[in-house]
């Protein structure tokens, strides 16, 4: 056993171990910057959408189903992640940035919340030019809510993600609970359909405009049951 007592082999034990630590960390950053453990989404139905129970955020809250905002014009609805994110404030800027455009094809840009945390969805108002309501049941997050917990501050994505948005003058805050993961909807009126389903896969993964707008350009004016008599 003398070899133990040889400080050569020591440091080349050493050296092996902090070598192979490493690499093990440097394999776990690799598989974090792919989309291996990303949650995948489920696909929402018109169904599922529709029977969606939301709130306006008045002192005297009305609860109304989500089909109301989209029944008979169609709707672009964004479902925050956090309005204290500025991340999420970048995105809902991008999007009101169409709304000229929306107004002029007579579509109507909504954004769900899932909670109403101080002054957050006051402070949130300036950054999107829409009417917001609240998604007690977080169902616009479904079917199935997807989740990104710290992995998301190693994504190489997440941190361009950061500085972009950084870069672009937005700021924010740390209120409220904001892992649970948003996305933004096209939806058609009627029974059109859902034509763009956009998911957010990580911080910051916001939708593209020019989908939105093409998307958008799909919707077909509805028809009620007594105008097709």
């Amino acid at each position: 056993m003398s070899f133990l007592q040889d400080p050569s082999f020591v440091t080349m034990g050493m050296w092996s171990i902090g070598a192979g630590a490493i690499g093990a960390a440097a394999l776990a950053l690799l598989l974090a910057n792919t989309d291996i453990f990303l949650p995948k989404p489920q696909r929402a139905t018109l169904d599922y959408l529709e029977d969606i129970d939301l709130k306006t955020l008045e002192k005297e809250p009305k609860t109304f189903k989500a089909k109301a905002l989209w029944e008979k014009t169609g709707a672009v609805i964004m479902a925050v992640r956090r309005p204290g994110c500025f991340l999420c404030r970048e995105e809902a800027a991008d999007l009101s940035s169409l709304k000229p455009r929306l107004d002029e094809l007579g579509v109507p840009l909504y954004a769900v919340v899932k909670e109403q945390v101080k002054n957050e969805v006051k402070d949130f108002q300036p950054y999107f030019k829409g009417e917001i309501f609240l998604d007690e049941e977080k169902k616009f997050y479904g079917p199935q809510r997807r989740k990104m917990m710290f992995m998301g501050f190693v994504r190489l994505g997440v941190w361009y993600n950061f500085f972009r948005a950084r870069s672009g003058g937005f700021s924010g805050n740390l209120e409220g609970e904001g892992f649970v993961l948003g996305g933004v909807f096209v939806v058609g009126p009627g029974k059109q359909g859902i034509l763009l389903e956009h998911r957010e896969k990580e911080f910051g993964d916001k939708v593209n405009p020019v989908s939105v707008l093409e998307a958008v350009r799909k919707i077909k004016p509805h028809t009620s049951a007594s105008e097709k008599k």
